[in-house]
């Protein structure tokens, strides 16, 4: 199980995430004034802002947010060492399932556009108009087991996020931190994950040495 944002790439690099949270806001600006949430920097936490406060407001939000997210991937960074893991995944017989908080169709955009749909058995993202099924809840790693089927026991989920840490121990399942930021390595190792690296080269080299 492998998040998408981070470990693959950063979704946000080329349209920051603070551009797309404004422009979310701007959209979704009406009558009644702006969506909850429109001052966070972070276009998922807004999304969750108005799923707690704006019910009637989450399908055109989380649609419009994805529309944003699919401008975003045409602009996102390569993560170094990302494609190497997939490459490794797939060499030695193990199989990958996306799960992200992003839109799926941003996710399927991305792995399309850079040649490495082939290497990925399935992608998870949110579930449309349900934010509240984006990580730490364990609901997306749920249906990524289900499809794979496979037991808590024989996945592992990486990520770069504390909520991903948190979404894997709800699933059942233990959880590799990716600390692409300095101090994320010791949240990540606080937050209970099994291991913490810092490249995702070197986690791709221990795949391959470890088949």
């Amino acid at each position: 199980m492998l998040d998408f944002d981070g470990p693959v790439c950063s979704v946000f690099a080329g349209f920051p995430a603070g551009d797309v949270a404004r422009r979310l806001a701007e959209l979704l600006t009406g009558p009644d004034g702006p969506p909850p949430g429109h001052e966070e920097s972070d276009p998922l936490a807004m999304l969750r802002r108005i799923a707690d406060e704006r019910e009637d407001l989450v399908p055109l939000a989380d649609e419009t947010l994805a529309q944003l997210e699919g401008e975003a991937v045409d602009r996102a960074q390569p993560t170094p060492g990302g494609s190497a893991f997939l490459e490794a995944c797939a060499a030695s017989g193990r199989s990958v399932w996306m799960v992200s908080n992003n839109a799926t169709p941003a996710i399927e955009r991305y792995l399309g556009a850079h040649g490495l749909i082939h290497l990925v058995a399935g992608q998870f993202g949110r579930v449309s108009g349900e934010p509240k099924s984006m990580k730490p809840s364990p609901r997306l790693l749920s249906a990524a087991m289900g499809a794979a089927e496979a037991k808590p026991s024989e996945c592992i989920f990486v990520g770069d996020a504390v909520r991903d840490v948190e979404a894997a121990h709800a699933a059942g399942m233990e959880a590799i931190g990716y600390a692409n930021k300095p101090g994320k390595d010791k949240a990540l190792a606080e937050a209970g994950a099994l291991a913490v690296v810092t490249s995702m080269d070197d986690l791709a080299r221990a795949v391959v040495g470890g088949a």
